[in-house]
């Protein structure tokens, strides 16, 4: 069922491709009505013809092929053809005309063929009415007047050549194709003016819809415009925001002030494509903002005379004091611009505070050469992008301070090391110990050899390769370190003499010293922390036994005895003070 229904569709698509192409007006028409009139004209006369050639192609049989053309059926046949071809071009009227007045003359040639036999009253009834029917379905009133005349005038023209027409009949045909015609141009009249009337208003309408177009059009590209121009701005926006990520990114990883500040504006600067970028710091009196960096040359002379601004001075001295950012949209006319002339090309300058703490510490000033160049989002992210300096800028500041610190408690800790290994140096009894054949031995005297006394004085690794001397022994002298402070040396001698250290050998005996160090260190500090406990524990037990005594004499003399054994074998002598006999 469903494959019939797709044949049957597709018999009638190619049907309707055919009448189309059959039918089809001349591409030189370009108004739709005129298209709709020529193809109503074109498919009208197409089936004329066609019913014209179906009766010829019956009568042929019959009647030959010769009377057949010499009657009005041949006249009709080559009149329809002729005139449906011409439909097929910009003159589809004029094939209606040609049609109907063809259409007519048979009527008139049948008459004057047949004679007496001809039926006056068939062939004026039928053919004439339908001639001017058909002519005032597409042609105008005056035309079928025209017609109207014609179909007179050959009337009487056959009567007059011999056509079997009585006066009575003939002014009775007469009378009739005039009120035919009379009717067809009234009603041509009207439809021609329904026809206009419903053309100015589809024309109005097309007018009010050309008008809401364009609007819309209008009001389409001004949206488009305003799309085009918030994408612009987004994607600056996108770009700025991206452009600020990688300058913090880039900031973050300087930790040195006089690394950083000079990066930034160098940094801004290309990314921003800024004319002139510079950094203020405010002074510690709170007077002055002093130009620390800057990207342009202007920007570099300033800084080799040591440009500063006074707080209020200037758009860079009013962020300074107000701590609020500052534009300067057209330098040329801002009451507060400061001209300077190391920077003559800038027309547009913009001045953000830099906060740490809320307290201001400076100010990032930016100048471009383009007039009313900072808008306020671009503030927006201009002050974003100064907490981000400011924030670097204090980190780093910070980690310099705090470094400062470290490596002053550093030095003051390797001062004390230092002076508590040289006291328990000097307070041992033995300056070192010595290995050898699985015997340890005390050394009585320090260790006198040349690379030892480098290894102590230099603080680095020292060897010594006697290249096969058999009087000296190849040797290796390692500096025991404590943060950076000797406190020793590690010295290995081998019985080889032509030996050779190797590098592992060298980093092994080095991570003993390391170890060594630690472990000297620890039990240096066990031993001193003893030594504070029994000190403490003296001092608690005297304190308690002095504080036992009920009268001066017997405090006087418990602290007497206290103090002499602990100390052992001294004389104590306790006096008061009299300030009358001083």
């Amino acid at each position: 069922m469903s494959d019939n229904l797709k044949t049957t569709q597709m018999r009638k698509t190619l049907l309707q491709q055919v009448w189309d192409r059959l039918t089809a007006p001349s591409p030189g028409i370009n108004d739709v009505g005129e298209q709709r009139s020529a193809r109503l004209a074109s498919s009208f006369l197409f089936v004329v013809a066609f019913f014209n050639l179906l009766s010829v192609l019956i009568r042929i049989p019959r009647a030959g092929l010769g009377d057949t053309f010499s009657g009005g059926v041949g006249i009709s046949l080559v009149s329809s053809f002729t005139a449906y071809l011409i439909s097929r071009t910009r003159w589809h009227r004029a094939a209606i005309i040609i049609f109907s007045i063809s259409f007519s003359s048979t009527a008139y040639l049948s008459m004057a063929m047949q004679g007496a036999d001809a039926n006056f009253e068939r062939l004026i009834l039928i053919y004439v009415p339908i001639s001017l029917i058909v002519a005032s379905a597409f042609v105008s009133p005056w035309v079928v007047l025209l017609l109207m005349g014609l179909n007179v005038g050959a009337l009487y023209l056959a009567r007059a050549m011999g056509a079997p027409v009585a006066e009575g009949p003939a002014l009775a045909g007469a009378g009739m194709i005039g009120v035919i015609g009379a009717i067809l141009m009234v009603l041509t009249n009207f439809r021609n003016s329904l026809e206009k009337d419903r053309l100015e208003e589809a024309r109005a309408m097309n007018r009010k819809l050309e008008e809401l177009t364009a609007a819309l059009e209008q009001s389409a590209e001004e949206r488009t415009a305003d799309l085009e121009k918030a994408n612009r701005q987004i994607a600056r926006r996108a770009s700025q925001l991206q452009a600020i990520t990688e300058l913090t990114e880039a900031i973050a990883r300087l930790q040195d002030l006089n690394d950083l500040l000079p990066a930034a504006t160098r940094l801004i600067s290309e990314r921003f494509g800024f004319y002139h970028v510079g950094i203020f710091l405010v002074d510690s009196d709170q007077q002055f903002a002093i130009l620390q960096a800057a990207n342009s040359e202007g920007g570099r002379r300033m800084l080799a005379r040591g440009h500063r601004l006074k707080l209020g001075t200037g758009v860079v001295g009013f962020a300074a004091q107000s701590g609020k950012p500052r534009i300067a949209l057209d330098v040329g006319r801002d009451a507060v611009f400061f001209n300077n002339p190391d920077l003559p090309e800038t027309r547009s300058e913009a001045a953000l505070p830099l906060r740490s703490r809320d307290e201001v510490i400076g100010v990032l000033d930016v100048q471009s050469t383009q007039a009313g160049a900072f808008s306020s989002e671009d503030l927006q992210v201009l002050s974003a992008l100064a907490n981000q300096v400011a924030i670097a800028f204090e980190n780093a500041r910070l980690l310099t301070e705090t470094r400062a610190a470290l490596t002053q408690a550093q030095e003051v800790y390797n001062e004390f090391t230092r002076a508590e290994w040289s006291r328990a140096a000097s307070q041992a009894e033995h300056p070192g110990f010595r290995y050898n054949a699985g015997r340890i031995e005390l050394l009585e005297t320090e260790l006198q050899t040349p690379e030892a006394a480098s290894a102590v004085e230099n603080g680095q690794i020292a060897t010594n390769q006697p290249n096969g001397s058999r009087e000296k022994r190849s040797a290796l002298a390692v500096p025991v370190k404590l943060r950076g402070e000797v406190i020793g040396v590690l010295h290995v001698e081998s019985n080889d003499p032509y030996k050779t250290w190797r590098a592992d050998e060298i980093s092994l005996v080095e991570a003993v010293a390391e170890r060594a160090a630690y472990a000297m260190e620890n039990a240096r500090l066990f031993q001193e922390a003893r030594r504070r406990a029994a000190k403490e524990q003296l001092i608690s037990e005297a304190s308690a036994r002095i504080g036992g005594a009920i009268n001066l004499e017997n405090i006087l003399q418990t602290t007497a005895e206290e103090l002499e054994r602990v100390l052992g074998g001294s004389e104590i002598l306790i006096q008061f003070q009299n300030k009358e006999q001083a």
